[in-house]
């Protein structure tokens, strides 16, 4: 079995620009059933949105719908090379709690991995 991330990641995942508002995210992440965004600014990832973001912020924000991206995501996500073994992936984002990591080449995004995917692989095992 090849364990490399590459093969078991969400290609060509949604992405989101820093300037654009919550609102526009939110509907992105409904309209593709999806919970996290990888954020751009002028094609650089700055960081990584998720809908648990933006429902602390709604809860916080009356007006949340109109506060840019770049304001409330993470900053620094988690990255990881797609040739990187998925075991030890999956270990750090146990360890560490965390629901999604950014796959990259070089320092290009190629995909998202996220809980999601953890349980595609590990339905796949034998």
């Amino acid at each position: 079995m090849n364990y490399m991330i590459e093969n078991y990641m969400t290609k060509h995942p949604h992405t989101v620009g820093a300037d654009q508002d919550l609102k526009y995210a939110e509907t992105k992440m409904k309209e593709h059933s999806i919970r996290h965004l990888p954020v751009l600014k002028e094609k650089e990832l700055i960081g990584i949105l998720s809908l648990r973001d933006i429902r602390l912020i709604q809860g916080i924000e009356k007006d949340y719908s109109k506060l840019p991206v770049e304001e409330a995501c993470v900053e620094d996500p988690i990255r990881v090379q797609k040739s990187d073994d998925i075991r030890k992936v999956c270990q750090e984002m146990a360890k560490d709690k965390i629901g999604s990591v950014l796959v990259m080449d070089g320092k290009k995004l190629v995909g998202i991995f996220t809980e999601i995917d953890v349980f595609n692989f590990v339905s796949k095992i034998k």
